[in-house]
């Protein structure tokens, strides 16, 4: 259930719901005339019309005549074939999801036509000052507000992502069909389009005939960052600032985003063997690839934009030395681009390497494989592609990573690609001849292709499609954005090569590692446009952008991990196994926190390099590692679900540190970013009963309380499970004792001076959990929603509130305003 059904609670009118919904089923019914013919559209209509009577009857009380009329029913389908009833099955899922559409556009229409838009910032803030809240405790609690919306997969998200675009697509006619001024012939051009998008949903097949993959899940959800989040995040907030500013007199301040995402697909490992630490690492570059490639095109649109010559002195002196270094480059290029000069190809030389002088070393081989001296050789990647996997390697071996590896596969190239002189021995005398014969045409054709792939040849290239440029009057913003867009795709260049597992040597000060790196030229353009008086050029797309950084990041969605608690046993059981220290699972609570306490206030790593482990087991200390590689940057939380007592939460955390002492050991440096929280997952009765008491157990811990104030801001994430408890006792009686575990949870963090996060893993049936947002958050503990929350969105669900920016933008103002309330409002009135 959505919460768009709140807003339609007052007498509107549903006659252009009922137009939309007779038009697209006229179209649907004129293309199966077409695709089944006459004659088995006249089943389908006959079978139509028994169910829709059968129905009607049954409303009106005539159960006789519903009976006969559904037994005529069972009677027609039972005697067709059984391609037929796939057809008939088809023609009515079809129809129902086209009158679903017309549904879902109908009530973004009336929202978008109503003067008073309840619920949304502008009500609640407005209710709120009316209330007696002070404006600058609003404008307080708005700021500091943080919700983290948690996308994840779900085996009930049935359809395929092609039928979700082509879905939206006829979403997008509708609201194109609703423009008083279309003409005629606009219109007809219009119903062929719909006509058109119809017919290709119907020759597509519905079903996924292979089962998704993590990767393929986490594809999901970047596709609805992509398509829908990515426009909806700048509306929602501009609604969010003006609001703040017309009740309390101060917009909403730049870089301050109350809500953020986070995900589950590629790291929610649960009894999920195919999630592993690969695929975590792969996904999370992903994400990042995803997000640096739509900075880019949003900076390509910017550059355009901000044409203008006024600029601060600090922004003129940037861009000067932009310029500067550009002359630099172009001075360097333009000696490739003349004749040879051989009386001053010494003083050259100084300036510009010379081309070389004979065929490079494993010249013949693919331009993105090693060289035998370490070196890359001018890589060229198109698409980054997460299952890449060199010829004759293993799994989780790399071509890049080791000199006999890379022998194997240059080897295994030259037998499976060679031809002419490739092929031919390097130690024959017939290779010796080829060599020397064809050496002069090679040395050219190389010496061509190594400048046709160098950065020289694409800038010369360049010129041409880019309008030459006056030196007197340069354009500031299009220099400093022409140089954020360069690093950019430099940031990207290199996610793509540590994708395909290649060797990435790139200077840090070339490519964007944080958010706050992109920020500074962003702000620097902003801040210097208000201050020359452009302030509605700074408004528009270039704040657009830096609330898009601000709320995504350089990853989109940060991934969480999850991982049972039992795994963590196993691991340990390992370790002290092999360090000949016993059994960790049959020592009693007390003991495993004496060895946990001691570990973690210890300074060396307690896993050795040489320990030899069971599959599963590397798994998940390969996993802590990758989390090590990672950092928060890109990850979350640390999700352990099942738990039940102060233990699990400790064998994570000293997990996690030895897998970043190891790391940090073969880096050399510290692991990048902190380290990521460690959240409890309390799901069954007996758990939530008793997380209130392990929540205790831990923050009466030395070392667990001081780690949270250092590393989490003082901070403690507790998860609570709504499907499993609702499994495990019922959903009355899980829904009462979900309630008291927060309750004694939120009264132990006050008791030790710790504030507490709550993570609801809500569903979307009411069985998991799921129903109106607004009333699932007002319906919390006083005391738990403090301006924080979590929570999960899961399957259909992501498709059904976050599929279209206007449905998106509506129910993050339901987010924002329910916390607000719940954050606000006395406890009394809750």
């Amino acid at each position: 259930m959505t919460d768009t059904t709140d807003d339609i609670a007052e007498e509107i009118s549903f006659q252009s719901f009922d137009d939309d919904c007779k038009l697209l089923g006229n179209l649907l019914n004129d293309v199966l005339q077409r695709e089944v013919g006459s004659g088995f559209m006249e089943k389908i209509e006959r079978n139509r019309i028994l169910a829709q009577s059968a129905c009607n009857m049954r409303m009106a009380g005539i159960e006789d005549t519903a009976e006969l009329l559904e037994k005529q029913l069972a009677s027609e389908i039972s005697k067709m074939t059984l391609e037929e009833a796939l057809t008939l099955a088809r023609a009515f899922s079809h129809f129902l999801n086209l009158m679903g559409i017309a549904e879902t556009h109908h009530r973004v229409r009336k929202t978008r036509n109503m003067a008073y838009l309840s619920r949304s910032c502008d009500d609640i803030f407005n209710k709120l000052v009316q209330g007696g809240v002070p404006p600058d405790e609003l404008y307080d609690a708005v700021c500091k507000q943080e919700v983290e919306i948690v996308l994840t997969a779900h085996p009930t998200q049935i359809n395929r992502r092609t039928l979700q675009y082509k879905h939206i697509r006829i979403a997008h006619l509708l609201e194109y069909n609703d423009r008083p001024d279309l003409g005629h012939e606009d219109r007809e051009m219009l119903i062929e389009d719909l006509v058109r998008e119809i017919t290709s949903i119907w020759q597509t097949d519905e079903l996924r005939r292979h089962k998704p993959t993590p990767v393929d899940e986490a594809r999901a959800g970047l596709h609805i960052v992509e398509q829908s989040l990515w426009k909806a995040i700048p509306h929602y907030l501009r609604r969010v600032s003006n609001a703040l500013k017309k009740h309390t007199g101060r917009p909403l301040p730049l870089t301050c985003t109350p809500i953020k995402f986070g995900s589950w697909m590629g790291g929610d490992r649960d009894g999920n063997p195919n999630v592993t630490a690969k695929v975590t690492r792969d996904v999370s570059l992903l994400s990042r690839w995803m997000a640096i490639d739509l900075y880019i095109r949003e900076v390509d649109n910017l550059k355009f934009e901000l044409s203008v010559k006024r600029c601060s002195d600090r922004l003129l002196r940037l861009a000067h030395e932009i310029l500067e270094k550009e002359t630099l480059a172009e001075d360097r290029h333009e000696s490739w681009n003349q004749p040879p000069n051989w009386s001053q190809l010494k003083h050259h030389s100084q300036q510009a390497p010379a081309l070389p002088a004979q065929l490079p070393a494993g010249a013949g081989l693919p331009s993105c494989t090693e060289c035998e001296d370490g070196e890359s050789r001018y890589p060229r990647l198109e698409l980054p592609v997460t299952d890449f996997k060199p010829l004759n390697l293993q799994d989780g071996q790399c071509s890049s990573r080791s000199d006999s590896s890379f022998h194997d596969y240059r080897n295994n190239l030259h037998k499976t690609f060679g031809n002419g002189n490739i092929a031919i021995s390097s130690n024959s005398p017939s290779a010796a001849a080829a060599r020397s014969a064809s050496f002069s045409s090679s040395q050219l054709l190389a010496q061509r292709k190594v400048f046709s792939e160098s950065q020289i040849g694409r800038a010369s290239f360049q010129k041409l499609l880019e309008p030459s440029q006056s030196r007197p009057e340069i354009a500031p913003y299009r220099l400093v954005l022409g140089n954020v867009q360069e690093m950019l795709m430099k940031t990207r260049k290199r996610l793509e090569l540590l994708l395909e597992d290649l060797p990435c040597e790139q200077d840090p000060w070339d490519y964007y590692e944080t958010a706050d790196q992109l920020l500074e030229p962003l702000l620097l353009c902003y801040e210097s446009l208000q201050s020359c008086g452009s302030g509605v050029l700074a408004d528009g797309r270039l704040a657009d952008l830096i609330r898009r950084v601000a709320t995504f990041g350089m990853v989109l969605m940060k991934l969480d991990l999850r991982q049972e608690s039992g795994r963590h046993s196993e691991t340990l059981d390992a370790i002290t196994k092999y360090l000949d220290m016993g059994t960790y699972s049959d020592w009693d609570e007390e003991r495993r926190l004496e060895f946990l306490t001691r570990e973690l206030k210890g300074k060396r790593p307690l896993v050795p390099p040489t320990i030899q482990v069971a599959p599963d087991v590397k798994e998940v200390l390969d996993t802590f590692r990758i989390a090590a590689e990672l950092g928060s940057d890109s990850l979350g939380a640390y999700v352990i679900s099942m738990a039940s007592n102060a233990s699990d939460v400790l064998a994570v955390e000293l997990l996690q540190k030895d897998a970043r002492l190891a790391v940090a050991g073969e880096l050399g440096r510290p692991c990048p970013g902190g380290t990521l929280r460690v959240v409890p997952l309390f799901e069954t009765v007996k758990d939530l009963r008793g997380a209130g008491s392990v929540i205790r157990k831990l923050l009466s811990i030395d070392w667990y309380r001081e780690h949270i104030i250092e590393n989490h801001n003082g901070h403690q994430e507790v998860m609570v499970g709504y499907s499993d408890s609702g499994k495990d006792a019922g959903r009355f009686t899980a829904a009462w004792e979900l309630y008291k575990a927060q309750e004694d949870v939120v009264a132990a963090c006050i008791e030790y001076g710790i504030k507490v996060t709550l993570f609801h893993g809500r569903g979307g049936s009411i069985g998991r959990g799921g129903g109106p947002t607004y009333l699932a958050i007002q319906s919390q503990p006083p005391g738990s929603v403090m301006g924080t929350l979590r929570s999960t969105e899961q399957g259909e669900m992501v498709q059904a509130k976050f599929g279209i920016p206007q449905t998106a933008v509506r129910q993050l103002e339901i987010y924002t305003t329910a916390v607000l309330l719940a954050t606000l409002r006395p406890p009394q009135s809750t």
